[in-house]
């Protein structure tokens, strides 16, 4: 339902709040986010899950962007949360007239199913068609004028109209070459040749999905990508994944599709605590073997002064890395080595890696740093040659420059490799053909190199999530200067939710094994099963443990394995179509975060164990590039343990929270969370020390957590469900 019309009290905001009437929260988020905004500053918004906190920031953005000729651009990583987007701007569109964009990458919008590099050459070579028909078209319009002249007696027109048809000839043979012996795009042609203004009209009628604009262009014979990215400019929002604006590349391209320079952008970032992952994930540098192999034989059929140089260094670098895997593996180990990608320790604490090491000790040349330029001046030369060769029609696919690729990498091993936050791995993996092959990385652990230039360009950015906290970390990490911070709890009646720890041994790695404690987990866990009226929710440390306890929980409640690999929508919609079922997922897993089970899709949610990442050699690297960023000139262990918090704990815990807010999702809406590990309860607190997770919990969320013993659960949790009036019928009997 719209909202009433506004009085003349309420902010000229509220005229994008799509609905009856913000709650109060919102109120009071809105009127923060805007004057912030009007200061040209980032704020920090964690408000707890199904509080509004997506409009409570696009209301405010879009009024002071239409106040201020900025574009709004609302971004996540959760395709659920787009979905929601697009509802939301669709509502607002019902009230206040909005230009909005929906916007996904070209691979997933490709009619003829090209990649970047064809795609970007067959535009090239689209575009010159039709600029040398629009020349043919000018030269025949001349001609007929001069013609018309010459037909009057006039010798000078006579004399222009032969030089006119000359260059009509050539023109026209240009034309026929391009048609014949080059490629180009058929539907790209269309979107320069065509009349587009239907599309546009149609576009920003409603808000469109950009499946939607697949499909009318593929009906209508246009590139559907294309078209959208001609019509984003000067619009008032954008809905794009994080792609588009942690990217550098990309976002620069992005900025110039939508006709902005940075500091015109409000930028809307939701489930903003993924993007120290993302951004980590962006800034990550990969090489296989493959492409150092495919560089060496494209090196022989080239004639050129540079080959040499190029062939020294690359296939130093190559036989380094061959050589760096085949000493690191045991005879044992390389039989275990299976389709995954299995990271191998090649760094040195004392000095540079072991593949640096190596490469230098096969480098046999006059010099690498003069090989390594020549090769990427040859990679270049190369990969412009066989752009020209696929706009000339001689090659059917854009091939790709693997020499340059080689270079590139190589070039960005032995500089950036040195800088602090850097982590170089060497992994293998088993090839099609049996055999082993190996690729080299360079791990960026500390993503605010990505994300601080980011954040200091943009006129502001609202980061949201329900699991931001501590607000410090987060800017620290980011790179977020100065915020204007806020957090809203649970706004729903407390009466409507309970949260219990469960004091069941730490599940540390050591005792998960042990039989005592899976039979206490097991127990806790029927119980909690069989004391639910309606769904359970049980969420594990990996999903290695959440398919030990699907076999060890008996109940008369229906059971769902999430695996991995395997696609999870269709197994959450037969879980939330259920009335008494019980989904065991992990919480590294994709029915953690962003996903929505409101009311009766599930009432209990169940967190067993603390789910900490797998501490392999990245996490520890990470931990200890953090331990330097952000340890200050603490002791030694002081710096320790501020890696570890910023890296592991504080991140594991936002899982856990994000966990937790699967359930109670409206003022209506109740439901029981259960943590099953002492680490969570108040008594382990004192009594396990730093091994403790309670305390890093936001204050109000720790105040309604709840120790309660394993045998007692059941009791409690059937008292709760009764105080709520949830049976229907007899509750069971403990």
């Amino acid at each position: 339902m719209s909202r009433p019309a506004e009085s003349e009290s309420e902010p000229e905001y509220l005229r994008f709040f799509p609905y009856e009437e913000p709650y109060d929260h919102q109120h009071e988020a809105m009127g923060r986010i805007h004057d912030a905004l009007g200061e040209g500053r980032h704020v920090l918004f964690e408000g707890a899950c199904g509080t509004g906190k997506t409009l409570a920031s696009l209301v405010p953005a879009l009024e002071y962007a239409r106040e201020h000729d900025k574009t709004v651009v609302i971004t996540t990583n959760v395709h659920q949360q787009m979905r929601q987007f697009v509802r939301d701007a669709r509502a607002i569109t019902r009230q206040e007239p909005l230009r909005a964009v929906v916007f996904r990458g070209k691979a997933s919008m490709c009619h003829i199913d090209v990649g970047y590099e064809e795609c970007q050459a067959l535009r090239d070579t689209t575009r010159e068609l039709v600029d040398r028909e629009e020349d043919l078209h000018s030269l025949e319009s001349r001609e007929r004028e001069l013609l018309d002249d010459a037909q009057s007696g006039s010798e000078e027109a006579a004399d222009a109209r032969g030089a006119v048809m000359d260059e009509l000839e050539n023109v026209q043979a240009e034309i026929e070459t391009l048609q014949e012996e080059r490629n180009v795009c058929e539907r790209f042609y269309e979107n320069l040749t065509g009349d587009t203004d239907a599309f546009y009209d149609w576009l920003f009628e409603d808000v469109r999905t950009p499946d939607d604009v697949y499909e009318w262009a593929h009906e209508q014979g246009f590139c559907g990508y294309e078209l959208l990215k001609e019509g984003m400019e000067g619009v008032d929002l954008v809905v794009a994944n994080y792609h588009h604006l942690l990217d550098p590349f990309v976002r620069e391209q992005f900025f110039r599709w939508l006709g902005r320079e940075p500091e015109d952008v409000v930028a809307v970032f939701d489930e903003a605590h993924n993007i120290e992952e993302a951004a980590r994930d962006h800034a990550t540098r990969t090489c296989a073997e493959i492409t150092f192999d495919g560089a060496l034989d494209e090196l022989d059929d080239v004639e050129d002064h540079r080959v040499d140089a190029a062939r020294n260094v690359i296939e130093a670098f190559r036989d380094a890395l061959v050589g760096t895997y085949e000493d690191a593996l045991t005879p044992h180990e390389r039989e275990s080595v299976d389709e995954d990608w299995t990271d191998l320790t090649v760094e040195n604490p004392d000095g540079r890696d072991d593949l640096t090491v190596a490469f230098l000790e096969r480098y046999t040349g006059q010099g690498f740093d003069r090989d390594l330029e020549m090769a990427l001046e040859l990679g270049t030369t190369l990969d412009r040659r066989y752009e020209q060769a696929y706009k000339d029609g001689e090659t059917t696919t854009r091939k790709e420059c693997r020499v340059l690729a080689a270079a590139t990498f190589v070039d960005a091993w032995l500089e950036e490799g040195k800088k602090p936050g850097q982590y170089p791995v060497v992994s293998v993996r088993r090839d099609g053909t049996g055999g082993v092959r190996g690729r080299a990385e360079l791990y960026t652990c500390i993503p605010r190199e990505v994300t601080a230039p980011l954040f200091a360009d943009l006129h502001a950015a609202v980061l949201m999530s329900a699991t931001l906290r501590p607000f410090d970390v987060l800017s620290d990490v980011l790179g977020v200067e100065d915020p204007v911070t806020m957090a809203y709890g649970a706004q729903f009646p407390e009466e409507r939710r309970r949260t219990y720890a469960v004091d069941v041994p730490p599940l540390y790695a050591r005792n998960r094994d042990d039989p005592g404690v899976q039979g206490s987990v097991t127990e806790v866990l029927e119980d909690a099963i069989e004391f639910t009226p309606g769904n359970t929710l049980a969420f594990f440390p990996s999903y290695a443990e959440a398919e030990r306890y699907y076999h060890r929980v008996e109940t008369d409640a229906t059971p769902y394995l999430d695996r991995p690999g395997v696609r999870a929508e269709e197994l959450r919609e037969e879980f939330v179509a259920d009335d008494h079922g019980v989904l065991f997922t992990s919480l590294w897993g994709t029915l953690t975060e962003g996903v929505s089970y409101d009311g009766d899709d599930a009432r209990t949610v169940v967190v067993v164990g603390v789910p900490y990442p797998h501490l392999d050699d990245r996490m520890d690297a990470v931990q200890r590039a953090y331990a330097g960023a952000f340890g200050g000139d603490g002791t030694p262990a002081e710096r320790e343990d501020a890696g570890w918090r910023y890296a592991v704990e504080i991140p594991t815990v936002r899982k856990t929270r994000q966990a937790l807010g699967r359930v109670v999702r409206s003022p209506e809406d109740f439901g029981a969370r259960v943590l099953v590990d002492e680490r969570y309860t108040l008594s382990g607190r004192s009594e396990l020390g730093e091994y403790s997770v309670n305390g890093t919990f936001p204050d109000e969320e720790r105040a309604e957590m709840i120790d309660i013993g394993p045998g007692k659960l059941k009791y409690a949790m059937l008292n709760f469900y009764a105080d709520v009036d949830a049976w229907d019928g007899d509750p069971p009997v403990p």
